[in-house]
């Protein structure tokens, strides 16, 4: 008789993650059902909570020590749909449809430009062990590019402004974000930004005051949240232009030559899974 290799079973470390984002992925679905049915407001919630998931998702499993390729993939899919599909669907229903074909054909665009971001994601080799590049992401992130999608809906439901529901201003504004999210811009990755202790404290309480503004004044503090982002797109080209200027320098070669910290945030290649320096 063959007996059949018996499977370990797993650690509920690796499975956490994992659940957030299957929670991630249910609730960019949710949101494509409340944008068919017209309820504008809870599919934007229901994006947004899934933006809340997908950045616990990668943190705990990186925290738990529980990153596996099956949960890099599983990330990837449910990115694709909540922050690739589930923003273009809600802007389509809520005022591109009035297009016509080219609001279908600016819709198409979004999810592709998306793909395509998520296929470099995984295709990329491991980047330079160097500290400064891996403070950058390659292009905008999903997370963000669906962020700056619903802005439009935010803005209209924080002021009752029609202007925001224009489709020949959604329109372009919906090609802009897909060819960020495919460009080679540096946007700022948050994840390898370091807190000087002295600074958490005030961290926090911005952080709780956030939180508060939330649950006051939601779609005003969305749209903050998002403009804030953006300011920040330009910080993230200066520091990337001072980065790739010191690696020029003599004495970056001596440096790049030299072993790699062991207190430095660097991404170990031993770890299964896609870089962490860069982010979809």
């Amino acid at each position: 008789m063959i007996r059949r290799p018996r499977m370990r079973p797993l650690p509920v470390n690796s499975l956490i993650p994992n659940m957030l984002t299957v929670v991630s992925l249910c609730a960019g679905l949710t949101s494509i059902r409340f944008s068919l049915v017209g309820e504008w407001e809870a599919a934007v919630l229901a994006i947004v909570v899934a933006g809340v998931m997908d950045g616990l998702d990668g943190r705990l499993a990186r925290l738990l020590k529980g990153v596996t390729r099956f949960g890099a993939e599983l990330d990837s899919l449910a990115d694709f749909l909540s922050f690739g599909v589930a923003p273009v669907i809600l802007l389509y229903e809520w005022t591109l449809a009035d297009l016509g074909g080219v609001g279908w054909i600016v819709v198409l665009c979004y999810p592709v430009c998306c793909a395509l971001r998520l296929a470099r994601f995984n295709t990329e080799q491991e980047p330079d062990r160097h500290p400064g590049r891996s403070a950058f992401f390659v292009g905008l992130p999903a997370p963000a590019a669906a962020a700056f999608a619903i802005l439009p809906l935010a803005a209209s439901f924080q002021w009752g402004w029609e202007f925001f529901r224009w489709p020949l201003l959604v329109a372009p504004f919906v090609l802009a974000i897909s060819v960020l999210m495919i460009s080679r811009l540096p946007t700022i990755s948050f994840k390898r930004v370091r807190i000087r202790r002295e600074h958490v404290l005030p961290l926090l309480v911005v952080l709780g005051a956030v939180i508060a503004a939330l649950t006051s004044y939601p779609w005003l503090t969305l749209v903050a949240v998002t403009l804030l982002y953006a300011l920040a797109i330009p910080v993230a080209l200066v520091r990337h232009a001072q980065t790739a200027q010191w690696r020029q320098t003599p004495d970056s070669a001596t440096d790049a030559a030299a072993p790699a910290d062991e207190d430095a945030d660097t991404v170990d290649s031993r770890q299964p899974g896609p870089p962490a320096s860069i982010v979809h």
